[in-house]
């Protein structure tokens, strides 16, 4: 491997981990935070692929469509907490399976009504449609580049949310202790919501950016579902920071792997979990 492929092996690599992380991060701090194991987590990845591919088609815009689809997914994660999940967070992990796990057929089934069976494809938006040159016959696509810019300032974002805000404060708080928060005068029924909104909005952002380099089709987010599971392992449940680092590893493990051991690409991320888990059973950060 020369140095031009070795660095778009790194560029690959680190788009996946922080598309990786755009998931794991709202997986965790909906686990974390609320207690609720959410098996439908990837249905809200394949539910922003299909709004990019609709709301593109619409508006001719990919930027206007992502903006749109974030807000409606704010909204529906807020209807979605309110209806269903608020009820089930007492309840022992086994009903929050079997709900999440429902839901997955019932959001298969509304997506299939809505928009069919088919493989779908959404345009790169034109001004992000060109290559960076690294040799006279490798480049680089800038659309990748975007995502990862994208991820980077929702990363960021997130981490003033959290550290830096007295919204932030609140949700550190609730998680620590549910009970003294409720003491103190916090709405935890409001902080639960918030952060339900905003876990499912950061899956529905992460599909609808990956829709125009995955292509859109069915099932897709039981394929990235089990991939955020073991981020959220290796990184320590509840920790957004370990999220970030454990998928940045993943993306890299997953990226070489299949470039310089292809016949065991498919094992290296469940051996880098086995590794970590046997260092430290936890995870690498606490909550």
């Amino acid at each position: 491997m020369d140095l031009a492929n070795f660095l778009i092996q790194i560029l690959n690599s680190v788009q996946y981990g922080l598309l990786l992380f755009m998931l794991a991060a709202g997986l965790t701090l909906i686990f974390g935070i609320m207690g609720v194991v959410n098996l439908a987590h990837g249905s809200f990845y394949m539910l922003g692929a299909y709004l990019a591919w609709s709301l593109s088609s619409m508006t001719g815009n990919l930027a206007v469509a992502i903006v749109l689809g974030a807000a409606l997914s704010v909204v529906f994660g807020l209807a979605l907490e309110w209806l269903l999940f608020r009820h089930f967070y007492k309840r022992d992990h086994l009903d929050q399976v079997l709900l999440t796990f429902g839901l997955i057929y019932i959001f298969e089934e509304v997506r299939s009504l809505l928009w069919g069976d088919d493989v779908h494809g959404v345009e790169i938006p034109s001004l992000l449609s060109a290559s960076i040159p690294l040799t006279d016959t490798l480049s680089y696509p800038v659309y990748r580049l975007f995502m990862s810019g994208l991820c980077i300032v929702l990363a960021i974002g997130l981490y003033l949310l959290i550290a830096r805000t007295r919204l932030g404060m609140k949700i550190r708080a609730g998680a620590f202790n549910r009970d003294m928060a409720e003491a103190l005068g916090i709405n935890i029924k409001l902080i639960h919501a918030i952060v339900f909104a905003l876990g499912v909005a950061l899956a529905t952002v992460a599909g609808m950016i990956a829709a125009p380099i995955s292509s859109v089709y069915p099932n897709m987010g039981s394929q990235v579902l089990i991939m955020c599971f073991v981020v959220v392992v290796i990184g320590g449940i509840g920790s957004v920071r370990g999220a970030l680092i454990a998928a940045l590893l993943v993306g890299l493990v997953d990226t070489f792997g299949k470039v310089l051991l292809p016949s065991v690409a498919g094992m290296l991320v469940y051996m880098l979990m086995a590794a970590v888990l046997l260092w430290k059973p936890e995870g690498l950060f606490r909550q």
